[in-house]
């Protein structure tokens, strides 16, 4: 450290030191009985002056050591403002150190499901191959190509799930014709696999994103589907309450493990059915959960495991999605 760039900083002390000496000169002079001797005022100036370098000189020694020891927790403070800096900084390098954790979770997740990803398409793809060398079944073709559309949509999804706010539109949606329309695109699935179809319908507006609520509504779908057995059972049901919009979709399949349902719409969560019954990604109900939020929706889920499986899509009356979607975004 240069000296004269301690003193920089350090002169406030020195003037101060001067002008107490120099106000103690104007009251004693301005005291018609006091005498003032020259050569004492020279003397008391002297060791002012001896008592100034004593504490600056030891000053500069300990701010030295401190610069020294800077990067030491324990260093010493020699001011409120060096304390208070300090503490600031320790601040700022812990919210840095959980921003790179988060960031570094963020890239083990996106890494970890594209992995996952890469596996779940090859299956469809085989059987593909399969197909084509032992002849191939149109249907059996369209269900693969479907299965092989679900999982490029829901990458899609997945990959604009952070820039959602450039890529919404809210209008007033009619639930029960989507509702058919995705019923529709999975006729082939319900009449292979012989599962009936209960629906109870009414018809019903909320306002949300007409893609966005497709693909949410479709992976609801596509799990019940995936994890009910054949002959099974699926109901689809529209209700309304004072206080918001229902959409219920039900299976009797194989239900969720009672531990494993709190967590079933965390990223990468596959419990114990997508460990045993078939790979999974573990995101496409993390999808559907963040997509509905950020739309002001939400889904819940209520199972029993071995008997049904439960999800419901709550849309609030009173709330609205614009100010969720679009006011985080302003500065």
């Amino acid at each position: 450290m240069k000296l004269w760039r301690f003193l920089k900083y350090e002169l406030p002390y020195l003037a101060v030191f001067l002008t107490g000496f120099g106000i103690v000169l104007a009251v004693m002079a301005a005291d018609p009985a006091a005498r003032l001797h020259w050569g004492n005022v020279l003397y008391a100036l002297a060791l002012l002056l001896l008592l100034w370098g004593c504490f600056f000189i030891r000053r500069y020694v300990l701010t030295v050591q401190a610069a020294k020891q800077l990067r030491e927790p324990d260093s010493p403070s020699l001011s409120l403002e060096a304390e208070l800096c300090r503490e600031e900084l320790e601040a700022l390098e812990k919210a840095h150190i959980r921003t790179l954790n988060e960031v570094q979770a963020r890239q083990n997740d996106h890494y970890n499901y594209i992995v996952s990803w890469f596996h779940e398409i090859k299956t469809p793809i085989s059987v593909l191959r399969l197909l084509q060398q032992t002849g191939m079944e149109p249907r059996s073709v369209g269900e693969e190509i479907s299965r092989i559309e679900h999982y490029v949509d829901q990458a899609l999804y997945y990959a604009k799930l952070d820039s959602f706010n450039q890529d919404y539109e809210l209008v007033n949606c009619d639930l029960e014709k989507i509702v058919k329309e995705l019923v529709k695109d999975h006729a082939k699935t319900f009449i292979t696999r012989k599962i009936q179809l209960r629906l109870n319908l009414v018809p019903t507006i909320v306002q949300s994103d007409a893609k966005w609520l497709s693909f949410i509504l479709n992976q609801l779908l596509t799990n019940s589907l995936k994890y009910t057995a054949a002959q099974g059972e699926i109901s689809i049901a529209l209700a309304a309450t004072r206080e918001e919009r229902l959409l219920v979709l039900r299976d009797n399949g194989i239900g969720i493990e009672p531990q494993d349902v709190p967590r079933i719409f965390n990223r990468g969560f596959t419990g114990t059915n997508g460990r045993v019954y078939a790979h999974s990604t573990g995101m496409g109900l993390y999808l559907a959960q963040e997509l509905s939020r950020k739309l002001g929706h939400y889904i819940t889920c209520v199972s029993e495991s071995g008997r049904f499986t439960e999800m419901t899509v709550h849309f609030p009356r009173n709330h609205d999605a614009y100010l969720d979607i679009v006011a985080p975004a302003k500065p």
